[in-house]
């Protein structure tokens, strides 16, 4: 926690239009890596559009650095497939936090974030107040796959004696 500027939780909430990895279906499940840490979802069984809603909560100690997707196909006898990463900034959503959200009604929109070549957002993602929390819904297109998409959810958590307090 040395150095933390809070707590990042990241609801991997569904895939959709996952790729084929198996006969007619897949087992995925989602990795997330940022610097050091790794965190993992859990397997869904036979599906191209699971849903997952698994909490991942990552330390942040540098809003610089992306955070990495990876999904797999769980086999049971030979190496997992790969089906697709991808990747986001969290700059927006670590700037957005500092923003003092007196004031604002729940559901205001803080900022929006969208698509570009550099990023893996799909479509518009707004930073919004939620019952006085930070969120962010986004949509992140898989690369190096030929289809699927990962919807997720990003909620930041305040960490006692950080730096960013």
């Amino acid at each position: 926690m040395e150095n933390a500027i809070g707590l990042l939780r990241i609801r991997i909430k569904r895939g959709i239009n996952l790729a084929i990895r198996d006969v007619k279906s897949s087992d995925p499940y989602v990795v997330v890596r940022y610097g050091k840490q790794k965190l993992k979802t859990s397997v869904i069984k036979k599906s191209l559009n699971p849903e997952w809603n698994d909490d991942l909560t990552l330390c942040v100690v540098d809003p610089n650095q992306p955070i990495k997707l990876f999904v797999y196909d769980k086999d049971t006898f030979t190496l997992d497939d790969k089906m697709g990463d991808a990747e986001f900034d969290i700059r927006p959503f670590v700037e957005a936090t500092k923003l003092n959200p007196e004031g604002l009604a729940s559901g205001a929109i803080i900022k929006t974030v969208k698509p570009t070549r550099q990023n893996c957002i799909s479509e518009e993602s707004c930073i919004i107040l939620m019952d006085g929390k930070i969120v962010q819904n986004m949509f992140l297109r898989l690369r190096n796959v030929e289809c699927g998409e990962i919807e997720l959810e990003l909620q930041w958590i305040n960490v006692r004696g950080s730096k960013a307090q």
